[in-house]
């Protein structure tokens, strides 16, 4: 059984504008790596079918590619909480951030910011504390992982440098009333 079974809820991520095939290819790979259930692109300003020089894992062939000519076309499933993640004032940073069950992240375009139509419809702004901004791929990734990390179960850490020095403990369900 795989780590993925354990992790409760569903999650997508997507990009807003972007311009370069490359990027949203890595970004799509690791999402798909990840257990992403669904990618998104919105006003692309490439052709997707050009993703496959970087994204390898082929994730259109795994996971459901969605695509939206508009943010007012942009539809998410209900009770889906659409997360941004940008370098804005006032974003929560993300160590410090607990994911929703039900999740879609979405990530701007390479020389720019996401569009203010879609900050509107965000109920949540991330943002990674680096020094300055990292390739969307990279942001992705570390977004990714960060969910799949505080979400996911996994041994403890050990306080000493080294692997964990015990298994996760197996799921209790719920007993009956």
């Amino acid at each position: 059984m795989g780590k993925f079974s354990h992790m409760r809820g569903y999650f997508g991520i997507g990009v807003e504008r972007i311009s370069k095939p490359m990027n949203v290819g890595n970004l799509f790979r690791s999402a798909h790596a990840f257990g992403a259930d669904f990618v998104f692109a919105i006003s692309p300003s490439v052709d997707l079918k050009q993703l496959n020089r970087s994204d390898t894992s082929n994730t259109h062939k795994h996971v459901p590619l969605y695509e939206f000519a508009t943010p007012k076309e942009f539809k998410l499933p209900k009770g889906c909480q659409l997360v941004g993640v940008e370098l804005l004032e006032g974003a929560y940073d993300l160590p410090s951030f607990t994911h929703p069950e039900q999740a879609a992240y979405i990530l701007g375009p390479e020389k720019g910011e996401l569009s203010p139509e879609i900050i509107e419809r965000c109920e949540h702004v991330v943002k990674i504390p680096t020094k300055f901004c990292v390739n969307v791929g990279v942001a992705g990734a570390i977004l990714l992982y960060d969910r799949w990390l505080t979400r996911g179960r996994f041994a403890p850490r050990p306080p000493a440098p080294g692997g964990p020095t015990e298994d996760f403990s197996p799921h209790i369900l719920g007993g009956r009333s």
